[in-house]
């Protein structure tokens, strides 16, 4: 998301060449990711970094999604068969690609039938236009019944669920994670560090290294104590604040990797160091002391 408004086209280059090099292999993107560089100017750069060949395309696990409006006209947005038609053919062209491993639903369309969805992606899985469909910020519920629809059909239905998850917000244990692993979804969580928050926001603060939006200070304001803990504790482990973060996702059910999006190279390497951290069980029970996550419903709330 941050290639084209946050960094420059060569550095985005060298960041996803780092990554194979690295063993990562998983690139997400989508198709409206660009802002002031205008929509679709993420997917072109993904484009002509696989225009440079030596393998770069087929060394990738390439996902992109589809939901947000790319123009003003009627029905160029959302999730319509006309539109997934559309998008789909649109963003292979930006990507220089003739198809997509993961085709995410960027959000729940809640006018759009799902047999109408699920016809249009048989019918771009028999296309070879894309491999599989995950969704994206839906509720437990919607998985369900996307997955019934599908079921019905004899469709594969989806295989990832990509949603906000870190140790600050926990609501997708309530019934999002029983959800996916019911369904048998991957959980792909967005923002593992809380626009930074998990990231030693309060030690950066103090050198100077980092001063935070009007919106990331508010939350700070709201969990400080929580912050304070944390941090203090990462300190007690030896670890950076943003290394724990990472690597407690990855002790979780369900979840099959954290989207870490760096903005520069230094934010790659820092987030490979997460790979290798393992948390015992004191610290995960340390972590959920500071951080108290949620029973799956309805234990959470009833008996």
């Amino acid at each position: 998301m941050n290639f084209g408004p946050q960094t420059s086209e060569p550095d985005s280059h060298s960041i996803m060449d780092s990554a194979h090099e690295n063993g990562i292999n998983f690139f997400d993107t989508a198709n409206v990711y660009g802002q002031d560089k205008g929509r679709g100017a993420t997917e072109e750069i993904v484009g002509r970094f696989f225009a440079k060949g030596d393998g770069r395309r087929e060394k990738t696990v390439l996902a992109t999604k589809v939901y947000g409006n790319m123009t003003d006209y009627p029905n160029d947005g959302k999730l319509s068969a006309l539109n997934i038609r559309r998008a789909l053919d649109a963003s292979l062209k930006r990507l220089q690609t003739d198809y997509v491993d993961l085709y995410q639903f960027h959000h729940v369309d809640r006018d759009t039938p799902w047999d109408e969805i699920w016809q249009a992606i048989d019918v771009a899985i028999q296309q070879g236009k894309i491999l599989y469909a995950g969704s994206s910020n839906f509720a437990g519920w919607h998985i369900a019944t996307a997955q019934e629809a599908a079921r019905k059909r004899n469709s594969v239905g989806l295989v990832s669920e990509q949603s906000l998850y870190n140790l600050l917000t926990r609501d997708l244990e309530l019934e999002v994670i029983p959800a996916a692993q019911a369904n048998g979804l991957g959980i792909i969580p967005w923002s593992p560090l809380q626009g930074g928050l998990l990231g030693g926001v309060l030690k950066k603060d103090r050198e100077g290294k980092r001063r935070l939006e009007s919106r990331s200070a508010e939350s700070l304001s709201s969990h400080r104590p929580q912050i304070e803990a944390y941090e203090a504790f990462a300190d007690e482990l030896g670890h950076e604040p943003g290394d724990i973060a990472l690597a407690w996702l990855l002790h979780q059910p369900a979840v099959t990797a954290p989207i870490v999006g760096p903005r520069t190279q230094g934010q790659l390497d820092s987030a490979l160091r997460a790979v290798d951290l393992k948390l015992d069980v004191a610290a995960l029970a340390r972590l959920d002391e500071i951080f108290p996550g949620k029973k799956p419903a309805p234990e959470q709330y009833a008996w």
